[in-house]
């Protein structure tokens, strides 16, 4: 935890922690192995309000800054990272609304969503589309009051049980470049003509639903259209994305954080040439690393989230907090596992389950490739201006 943090910041992260010792760690084994969603932590959540976390008081949420939400996002991984799925498209959709949404959509959708009675999901890859974001297909044709929209989305997270999703979509395929004729529909699920199709079997990220989304002359009034103006979406969304990534960055440090603890509990119970294999070198050293990138790893996406606070563009903090701390969460899971031996290899153990999530996480909200260009996108774009 962070040593600058005020009296409700501590108590809030605290809040968060023990409901996720409570609820969480005791239930997360059979959860995730029969792949089952976290209906029950779910409904607990949005009793104590943690869907309202990051939306402002204004609209019935906590007013949480982004640096006390990563904590939380933090402390919600470290118990069972799929949970910080559930929250972290919700999040998504409700700072597009608060940065770009007009005034109607505000009040339609904010209180709804600061409740849980509204879960937001969002949706950019396609089958076709990953990274190249300015490859979308999936089309929206202004008719009268509507738009209709048909084409075909992927790896969306919550796309089963959400009720909105933020869809990026093409307004005007001929625009050049292609990201101009782009815009972000407020797609409400009670329209007939959206379906979740496929449930993507994954590695890990268990008990998250994760999904193919077809839209089928899906019909959608035209003030769902986010901010009321076409051609905004592609800026919408890659704003979006930066607290999406203070999130995903947030979770590598939770799990680092779980596979720190196990380990070093595991260390002194487990003996070799009679002693704790804690009180060998070449453990120590690999805790010592552990410990002191996660370190680093936290202090980084703090940074971020300040960033993001401060309304400031974050492009490249965090991507830099997004790449750091999901690498080293796979190189500290990576390592745990060899702390754990044999039984690290094995479903009875915690660390079996790290092993499979981590992955996800230097592959989701931009593979860690592509924050690499754009830190230094980023950085050259600064550099130019600071000369």
């Amino acid at each position: 935890m962070s040593v600058d943090l005020t009296t409700e910041q501590r108590e809030i992260v605290g809040m968060v922690r023990d409901f996720v010792e409570r609820e969480i760690i005791p239930t997360v084994h059979q959860l995730d192995h029969d792949d089952e969603y976290p209906q029950a932590i779910v409904d607990h959540m949005k009793e104590l309000g943690f869907f309202g976390f990051a939306i402002s008081e204004e609209y019935g949420g906590s007013g949480l800054d982004y640096q006390t939400y990563a904590m939380c996002c933090e402390e919600i991984a470290r118990g069972w990272m799929s949970v910080t799925g559930v929250i972290n498209t919700h999040f998504i959709v409700s700072f597009l609304l608060e940065k770009f949404g007009t005034d109607e959509q505000k009040q339609r959708f904010l209180p709804r969503m600061a409740t849980g009675e509204m879960h937001g999901a969002f949706s950019m890859s396609e089958p076709n589309c990953g990274s190249d974001v300015q490859a979308i297909e999936p089309r929206a044709v202004r008719d009268g009051d509507d738009y209709v929209i048909n084409g075909t989305k992927m790896w969306v997270t919550n796309g089963e049980r959400s009720t909105v999703v933020a869809t990026l979509v093409k307004t005007d395929p001929s625009a050049k470049p292609a990201h101009r004729g782009m815009s972000c529909i407020l797609a409400e699920k009670q329209y007939a003509g959206i379906n979740a199709s496929k449930k993507i079997e994954k590695l890990g990220y268990k008990g998250v639903e994760t999904t193919e989304l077809v839209f089928d002359n899906n019909r959608q009034p035209a003030v769902n259209l986010l901010g009321g103006v076409e051609g905004e979406g592609f800026r919408q969304m890659m704003a979006a994305i930066e607290v999406g990534r203070v999130n995903v960055a947030a979770r590598g440090v939770g799990v680092s954080q779980r596979a720190l603890e196990l380990s070093l509990e595991y260390a002194q119970q487990r003996h070799t040439f009679g002693k704790p294999i804690a009180q060998h070198q070449a453990i120590q050293m690999k805790l010592a690393e552990m410990a002191t990138k996660i370190t680093a790893a936290r202090l980084m996406t703090q940074m971020a989230a300040k960033k993001k606070d401060a309304g400031e563009r974050a492009d490249v903090e965090c991507g830099m907090a997004k790449l750091f701390a999901t690498e080293t969460c796979f190189e500290c899971v990576a390592e745990a596992m060899r702390i754990h031996g044999g039984y690290g290899f094995s479903k009875e153990y915690q660390v079996e389950r790290l092993y499979r999530d981590a992955p996800m996480l230097v592959i989701g909200e931009g593979t860690n490739e592509i924050q690499k260009l754009i830190i230094a996108r980023g950085l050259l774009e600064r550099s130019a201006a600071a000369s």
